[in-house]
């Protein structure tokens, strides 16, 4: 049993990535630290346990990355899938911290395999985990329990005491019993609201009911809900968020990433009205797949469906579910549901549209269509080579965007613009700062390890301060 009685230095709230670096951090710099997880032991991590990499500047190659990823290539892209809606200050400075993120995860016991090719593009700016986002979680917590922090499962905290911008306790339900826990600082990393669908109806209406959630049911936005009604200053679009083109016959919570599918750059994707509605080969999929969950969510019924051929189906990930196979477009329209006589249409259009060029599946090349719209602007090729395939989309919801806001000490900001006297954040719960739309694969876990580290760094410093 743990001690309630106690004044903890540090409470931390959240058991993922960015609340187990903080966690580590602080207990590292000699505060004594107790962290509370919502979820059963089983289930521990948030969505973590679900991811594999994360994204890392690197002046030359490592021993699991290739090349070289600078920081101005790094910013571009992620300016690029923000549209510009980002605090560049913050977003360098996490950047060039990212640098670190590798070598301080393995400190933790964190292990990272050697940099992959193939269908996902990514051995240059990509560092992925061994035995994936379980793996690292489970290091995380070995890591915890080793330093004699006290983490505590089945623990959700449902309010935070702020008087003057100033955190004093914690209720919370421990394993279903009340209890308040005091400390003299506390970091927020327990994630966004994506997983509250009346939160959710509140921005998407009767939408919610057709999103998938592809990480931890735990992700309630209590917290976050709490700290927001208290007068911290809020950051984000609420109608934003990290969303993918998810299998439309996943689970409907905690699928995980095994869901996602990655065919649409070698795909055409029609919405339940059999029409095409947004560029499939705009960019490479690393730099674009984030953006598919909420354009699916904007289309009737939050359903779409992405058709190819057998000329196509090794440049991508295969899929969990086998996907609708037939020998004609009509076939495969009839399997899906949707109107056989406008995809053969759709087909047909976009097959006279395509223009030859050099197809390579790992970069943008010059196959491309003509006179069509919306274009595809790269991986275009005639859709002819039966036995046809075809993937049912729904949006899958990883984390949303609404959320803390913060400075660059990770410090909480109040509504009037002045830092917190002593509560700080990392991870999700304050992405809104640096992901004002779209996504880049793997910032998340480069988000909750830089701002972890320092949310923890901080915490600690005002303690002994």
């Amino acid at each position: 049993m743990p001690d309630f009685a106690r004044i903890y230095d540090v409470l931390v709230v959240g058991g993922g990535n960015a609340a187990l670096c903080a966690a580590i951090t602080a207990r590292r710099a000699g505060a004594s630290v107790i962290l509370c997880e919502a979820s059963p032991p089983p289930l521990r991590g948030g969505n973590s346990r679900h991811t594999r990499n994360l994204r890392a500047l690197h002046p030359g190659p490592t021993q699991v990355l290739t090349d070289s990823y600078l920081e101005e290539e790094y910013w571009d892209d992620l300016n690029r899938v923000t549209g510009g809606k980002t605090n560049e200050d913050l977003a360098r400075m996490c950047i060039r911290a990212s640098q670190h993120a590798p070598d301080f995860l393995a400190s933790c016991g964190v292990v990272f395999q050697p940099s992959l090719s193939g269908t996902l593009s990514l051995s240059r700016t990509n560092a992925f985990f061994l035995g994936g986002g379980k793996a690292l979680v489970n290091a995380l917590y070995r890591e915890a329990a080793k330093l004699g922090i006290v983490a505590l499962t089945d623990t959700e905290v449902q309010h935070i005491q702020v008087e003057d911008g100033h955190a004093t306790e914690a209720i919370i339900s421990h394993c279903g019993f009340p209890q308040r826990i005091r400390f003299k600082a506390l970091v927020a990393a327990c994630g966004g609201f994506q997983a509250n669908r009346n939160w959710l109806r509140e921005y998407w209406g009767d939408a919610a009911d057709n999103f998938q959630i592809r990480g931890t049911p735990y992700a309630q936005g209590v917290v976050l809900k709490d700290l927001l009604a208290q007068g911290v200053q809020e950051v984000g679009d609420p109608t934003q968020f990290h969303a993918v083109a998810n299998d439309a016959r996943a689970p409907m919570e905690d699928g995980g990433l095994a869901m996602r599918l990655d065919c649409v750059p070698f795909s055409l994707v029609v919405n339940r009205n059999v029409e095409r509605f947004y560029d499939e080969g705009e960019d490479v999929w690393p730099k674009r797949y984030a953006i598919w969950g909420r354009l699916i969510a904007q289309q009737p019924d939050q359903i779409a469906l992405a058709v190819t051929d057998s000329k196509a189906v090794m440049n991508f990930l295969p899929s969990v579910y086998p996907p609708y196979k037939a020998n004609s477009i009509a076939e495969i329209a009839a399997m899906a549901g949707f109107d056989t006589g406008k995809l053969e249409q759709v087909v047909a259009a976009f097959n006279a549209a395509v223009r030859p060029g050099t197809f390579k599946p790992m970069v943008p090349d010059d196959c491309t269509t003509e006179g069509l719209v919306p274009p595809k602007s790269h991986w275009a090729r005639r859709i002819d080579t039966p036995p046809y395939y075809a993937y049912p989309l729904r949006p899958g919801i990883t984390f949303t965007f609404l959320g803390l806001k913060v400075n660059e000490k990770a410090r909480v900001l109040m509504a009037d613009g002045k830092p917190s006297a002593n509560m700080f954040a990392s991870g999700e719960i304050m992405s809104g700062n640096i992901l004002g739309q779209g996504y880049l694969a793997g910032f998340g876990m480069t988000l909750g390890t830089v701002f972890g580290r320092l949310a923890g760094e901080e915490a600690a410093r005002h303690v002994r301060n």
